[in-house]
C-alpha cells in the first residue's frame, strides 16, 4: 500500500497554515493554493497514519461537485491549474490534490443542512425534541428521512476543539440577520440539488456542511471543501431500509468506520478518552477506510442509475 501524504513542504510560496487536512499557501495577495493531504481528523484529532490517496479523492469529489452546483452560487476556484504556481520540483506534491482559489474573508459559521436524523442531531432531537432550535415532529427514530432538510449551523472550531452547534438566531448574530438567510436559502438550495444528484447513483447525502466566504464585492461564494465523505454522512442507498428498521445508521462512505473503531478500542481496558495522543489505527482500518472513500467517488461518477 502506498504511504499517503501527512505533510507538505513548499520553498516557493509561504505557508499560511495547516488545518486538519489541508495545507494552505499564499499565492500573491489574492489567491490560496490549498493541498489536500491525506490525513484524517476523527473527534477532532487529527491522525497520525495517512490515508493512502485521500487527498486525490477529496479533491476530485469536491471538483466534481463545484462543477455541477455552479449555477446555484458562485465558488472559490480560480480557473487556474495548481501546477502552475510551484517549483518544478514541488508539482508532484500538489498534482491531484490542489486547488488554487480566490481569497475570500471567510464566515465563522458552518452552514451544515441535516436531510435525515443523525449523529448529534439525533442526540439533541432525543432531549428537546429539536434540532439547534429548529423543532420537529413528535416520534421521530434515528436515521429518519425528515420532513423536510433543516438549516442547523454550528460554529468554526480551531484546531482540536469541537464545532458547537448553535441555532439560526445566534449565527445571525455571528454574521447579521441577512446574510444569516442568505446562507440558509443557498444551504438548502445546494443540498437539495446534490441529495437528488447522488441519490441517483446510490448515496443517500444524511447531512452536510458547506463553508462560505465573501468575496472583495460583498458576493457570498462557496469555499474549501464540499460534498466529500470528510464533510457529509454519505449512506448506501441499498442499506438505508434494513439499517432503519434495526434503528442503526447505515454503514457510511466516510470517516464513521474509523469512529467505530475507536469507539469500540480500549486502552487499559478504558475507552479512549478522544484527546491525543489517539490509538494507531491498525493496517485494516486504514484500509477499509480508503476503500470506503473510493467507493463513494466511484458512485458519484458512475452514470445516473448504476448506483
Amino acid at each position: 500500500m502506498a504511504s499517503g501524504l501527512l505533510e507538505t513542504r513548499l520553498h516557493s510560496l509561504p505557508l499560511v497554515a495547516r488545518g486538519k487536512v489541508r495545507d494552505n499557501y499564499a499565492v500573491g495577495a489574492d489567491r490560496l493554493l490549498m493541498v489536500a493531504t491525506d490525513r484524517l481528523s476523527a473527534f477532532d484529532v487529527v491522525r497520525g497514519e495517512p490515508i493512502p490517496g485521500k487527498g486525490e479523492l477529496l479533491t476530485c469529489m469536491a471538483l466534481w461537485w463545484f462543477e455541477r452546483l455552479a449555477h446555484v452560487v458562485p465558488n472559490h476556484l480560480s480557473g487556474e491549474p495548481p501546477e502552475s504556481v510551484v517549483a518544478p520540483d514541488e508539482v508532484d506534491q500538489v498534482r491531484g490534490r490542489s486547488m488554487l482559489v480566490r481569497r475570500l474573508r471567510p464566515l465563522p459559521i458552518e452552514a451544515v443542512v441535516r436531510g435525515y436524523l443523525a449523529g448529534s442531531g439525533w442526540q439533541q432531537y432525543r432531549t428537546a425534541g429539536a434540532v439547534c432550535g429548529v423543532a420537529l415532529p413528535p416520534g421521530l427514530r434515528n436515521a429518519q428521512l425528515l420532513p423536510r432538510p433543516i438549516f442547523t449551523p454550528a460554529t468554526k472550531a480551531e484546531a482540536g476543539a469541537h464545532d458547537e452547534n448553535i441555532t439560526f438566531e445566534q449565527a445571525a448574530g455571528l454574521i447579521g440577520a441577512e446574510l444569516a438567510v442568505r446562507v440558509r436559502e443557498v444551504s438548502l438550495a445546494l443540498y437539495s440539488e446534490a441529495a437528488a444528484l447522488a441519490r441517483e447513483r446510490g448515496i443517500l447525502i444524511a447531512d452536510t456542511k458547506f463553508e462560505f466566504g465573501l468575496d472583495e464585492r460583498g458576493t457570498l461564494t462557496l469555499m474549501d471543501e464540499v460534498l466529500t465523505p470528510d464533510s457529509s454522512r454519505f449512506w448506501p442507498v441499498e442499506r438505508y431500509a434494513a439499517a432503519f428498521e434495526r434503528g442503526e445508521n447505515p454503514p457510511s462512505f466516510d470517516k464513521q468506520f474509523v469512529r467505530d473503531w475507536l469507539e469500540a478500542v480500549r486502552i487499559d481496558g478504558q475507552p479512549w478518552n478522544k484527546r491525543a495522543p489517539a490509538p494507531a489505527l491498525p493496517p485494516a482500518v486504514v484500509a477499509a477506510t480508503a476503500a470506503k472513500y473510493r467507493e463513494a467517488l466511484a458512485r458519484l461518477q458512475a452514470p445516473a442509475g448504476a448506483g
